[in-house]
């Protein structure tokens, strides 16, 4: 009971706000777009789970948009007992310690110098080593606790598969028959607003306009 509560409190406005950056991001990404259509091409209508399991494009693309901007930007704990981090900060008992993984998804250290760009291909490599160009992509991931949108360790989230699954289903739905076109007034940027969960400032204006073929 717990568990499937859970799921459905948590994972409804964290998913919500996960796919609306993630629209975002792909309106202004012509390439990726093309390509998760692409893959979406491949597959059956149907809600196949093995299917929608299997794309691994279409998850690289949810990873990196949740890297720049996760649905929960920032988390914190209380320390159980007395600890030392990895950089010699002592922690009391009974302390909270607070991570922020939407800095840390921007971090240079971490990501690189383009950190800032939107690269699905971060996560993924070719499967053929002797024709790489031609070999099938795999997914890759990060280690958790240099990307925490889904926390790690022995609290990572109980529904990440199940929210990239959901993800996926919806990114599959829309993208098979429409393109999501930002309505904002020209020259206007969203606001990226940080509550408990990431937010578009007067949320995400958008045209629904049925795909023409495959793009």
């Amino acid at each position: 009971m717990d568990i499937v509560i859970s799921f459905i409190l948590a994972g409804r406005d964290t998913t919500s706000a996960a796919l609306i950056w993630f629209f975002w991001l792909v309106s202004r990404n012509e390439d990726v777009e093309r390509e998760i259509v692409r893959e979406i091409g491949e597959k059956s209508e149907s809600s196949v789970y093995e299917e929608v399991k299997d794309m691994v494009y279409t998850h690289a693309a949810l990873s990196e948009s949740m890297r720049l901007y996760p649905p929960v930007p920032m988390d914190g704990k209380q320390a159980a007992a007395d600890d030392v981090l990895p950089d010699g900060t002592f922690v009391k008992k009974g302390m909270r310690v607070t991570y922020h993984p939407y800095a840390m998804g921007r971090s240079e250290k971490l990501w690189g110098p383009d950190w800032e760009e939107f690269r699905p291909l971060r996560w993924l490599k070719r499967n053929d080593a002797e024709v790489p160009e031609a070999g099938k992509w795999n997914f890759v991931a990060k280690d958790a606790y240099t990307y925490p949108v889904f926390q790690a360790g022995p609290r990572v989230c109980l529904g990440k598969e199940m929210a990239f699954l959901q993800m996926k289903r919806v990114v599959a739905g829309v993208f098979r028959r429409f393109r999501v076109v930002p309505a904002f007034p020209d020259g206007q940027e969203p606001v990226y607003i940080a509550y408990l969960t990431t937010k578009m400032k007067g949320g995400f204006p958008v045209r629904i306009v049925e795909r023409a073929g495959n793009f």
